[in-house]
């Protein structure tokens, strides 16, 4: 055991929840299948020597299925491969049941000392922790509907990578991620700003209602840190068009229209089982830390798939890409660097 070693763990017990699940064929991850990620997790880390874990609570279960099944399994017969932390079940003075709730319990975790943050959900559980992560390290497994930012892979792996960062047996990432700045001034001289990790997505929308984006038809301007060929949502437009990678310094906008009116489309996966084509005008490069003035005068901004703000003839909105966004542990990587070398025979 490690002295001093912890890290958090946010379940969101809301992620893939959204309306794509009744317009497409998304898979449902169901609060029990969490609570059993979490326990590989807290099984693992504490078998590699970390002391504590910090976990988030809720009132859907997947915290109190953790909690009775450590109690059983500590009953049981140990072995010496086998040590679980300590687990510390936070809760918040004034739950609110929305986004903000992540970022409390980020912000908790960080002021907890821990090594790094696992969150379990979709792009817009990532994109909430954000602004109480600080320098945190974070890993995103997914169990959204749409997951361009969090990684597809086993609990129990990304428990070691866990482990490893938080004992220092591997050296935490450095790199910053790349984050979306969106800048809205009201009329009135008010300043909202907001930020997304994945994408920005301008539309002729004028009302948020359910949220979630699956109608190309509405949309308008689309900024994406990446673009992966292979993504699922609305970045895998900008993918199939302009491929820029996590790393790479700059990123993508693309100008969209009526896919009925357009001279060339696109085809491409907005949510799981469900293809869409959407109109493209143009696509080009999106510098870093140069801020792209929005076109539509009217409609709301998705961040990151779910629409968020509204704006109008009388407000200026801005959108900046910038490398400030969070520190992401990569499984591979980590895993990679703590390889052993055996000597040839």
């Amino acid at each position: 055991m490690v002295e001093g070693s912890a890290i958090g763990i946010i379940p969101n017990p809301m992620s893939g929840r959204d309306i794509r699940r009744i317009i497409s064929q998304a898979s449902v991850f169901p609060n029990t299948e969490k609570s059993s990620m979490v326990l590989r997790i807290l099984r693992t880390v504490g078998t590699l020597g970390v002391e504590r874990v910090l976990l988030s609570t809720d009132t859907f279960g997947v915290a109190a299925g953790v909690q009775r099944e450590i109690k059983r399994l500590s009953g049981e017969r140990s072995t010496a491969h086998v040590r679980w932390p300590k687990v510390e079940f936070l809760t918040l003075e004034r739950p609110t049941g929305t986004a903000a709730d992540t970022t409390a319990y980020a912000q908790m975790m960080v002021g907890h000392c821990s090594a790094a943050v696992v969150l379990l959900g979709g792009d817009g559980t990532m994109r909430a922790a954000v602004p109480g992560l600080g320098d945190t390290p974070l890993l995103g497994l997914s169990t959204g509907t749409n997951n361009a930012f969090p990684v597809m892979i086993e609990a129990t792996v990304a428990g070691m990578a866990l482990g490893m960062v938080a004992t220092r047996a591997a050296p935490a990432p450095t790199t910053h991620a790349k984050l979306l700045h969106v800048e809205v001034t009201r009329g009135n001289g008010s300043v909202r700003h907001e930020v997304a990790l994945v994408d920005v997505c301008v539309n002729t929308l004028s009302v948020l209602g359910s949220r979630a984006l699956w109608k190309t038809s509405s949309l308008r301007e689309l900024y994406c840190t990446f673009a992966e060929p292979h993504a699922i949502g609305l970045t895998s437009f900008a993918g199939r068009l302009r491929p820029t990678g996590r790393y790479d310094p700059r990123g993508v906008v693309v100008r969209l229209v009526d896919p009925f009116c357009a001279t060339h489309s696109v085809l491409a996966p907005i949510a799981p089982g469900l293809l869409e084509s959407v109109g493209v005008l143009s696509s080009t490069e999106l510098l870093l830390n140069v801020p792209h003035r929005v076109e539509l005068d009217r409609g709301t901004i998705a961040l990151d798939g779910e629409r968020e703000l509204e704006f109008g003839p009388d407000d200026a909105v801005t959108v900046t890409l910038a490398q400030d966004g969070p520190r992401v542990i990569d499984v591979p990587t980590v895993l990679a660097a703590s390889a052993v070398a055996w000597p040839s025979t």
